[in-house]
């Protein structure tokens, strides 16, 4: 007996010796994250005195045909032809609106920004936006909104994918389905138009924050989602992105409230 555990022992202090020879650094394989699918953000500079600004609305309703959940447009009212409410008309212009709009030195509407690019006519979304998802995305976005006793929580993950991503994190607030007035082609005022995902807020600072993330790593952030009485809480989304002087690295959305479609 005693021979037999003698030997065990000494298998056992050779084999911590056989790994102690091996390097640390050779002791793990390094596995790099797995790709993730491109989605490409479209920001819509439009405004409800704009009369060219529902075809450019109806080139967003094809490029989602298309391309599907990988296309996440902002309509951001805003400019010389965003409106104000006032006392018979319900208006969608915000002062973060006017702010990204004066930012980016945009001189007509409608115009957008895919993923941050230069600004372009609606005419060029659909070829801006096939070159954009062609571009692989160094971080992935995973974001979930959750209801407690307090309101509406935003948890949002970033995973880096490729390299090591530093830049902002951005939230904002969009809402479907309003009904409000609209200037139309042919000159007329549409007292019924529905308008969709129309920018309501930035959540987390109209420029919003900073976030680094190593490649392999994953970074979190809580936000408390604040509500206007008139914003209606089944028509809200949350879209979160993140962006660096390169312009937009990813984007996704989710439903503040969980829908059927």
């Amino acid at each position: 007996m005693k021979i037999k555990v003698y030997i065990t022992l000494l298998l056992a202090t050779l084999l911590m010796q056989a790994c102690g020879d091996i390097a640390e650094e050779d002791r793990l394989i390094y596995v790099k994250p797995a790709a993730v699918e491109r989605s490409v953000l479209l920001e819509d500079f439009t405004g409800q005195r704009c009369v060219n600004c529902p075809n450019a609305a109806d080139e967003i309703a094809k490029l989602h045909e298309q391309y599907g959940d990988a296309i996440i447009a902002v309509s951001i009212h805003s400019g010389p032809l965003g409106f104000r409410t006032n006392s018979r008309f319900l208006g969608l212009a915000t002062d973060e609106g006017d702010e990204y709009y004066n930012h980016w030195n945009l001189e007509f509407q409608p115009v957008g920004l895919i993923n941050r690019g230069a600004p372009a006519e609606f005419t060029a979304w659909g070829t801006l936006i096939r070159d954009a998802l062609q571009r692989p995305a160094p971080v992935d976005i995973d974001l979930e909104v959750t209801e407690n006793d307090e309101g509406f929580n935003a948890h949002t993950k970033v995973k880096g994918v490729d390299g090591d991503t530093q830049g902002k994190l951005q939230l904002w607030i969009v809402e479907d389905d309003i009904t409000a007035f609209q200037m139309m082609p042919d000159g007329t005022r549409n007292d019924n138009y529905v308008h969709q995902h129309v920018f309501r807020a930035a959540v987390n600072g109209t420029w919003g924050e900073d976030i680094s993330v190593k490649e392999g790593y994953t970074e979190e952030r809580d936000v408390t989602l604040n509500f206007h009485d008139d914003w209606k809480p089944e028509k809200l989304s949350v879209i979160a992105f993140i962006y660096n002087n390169t312009g937009v690295l990813q984007v996704t959305k989710t439903p503040v409230i969980a829908r059927d479609d």
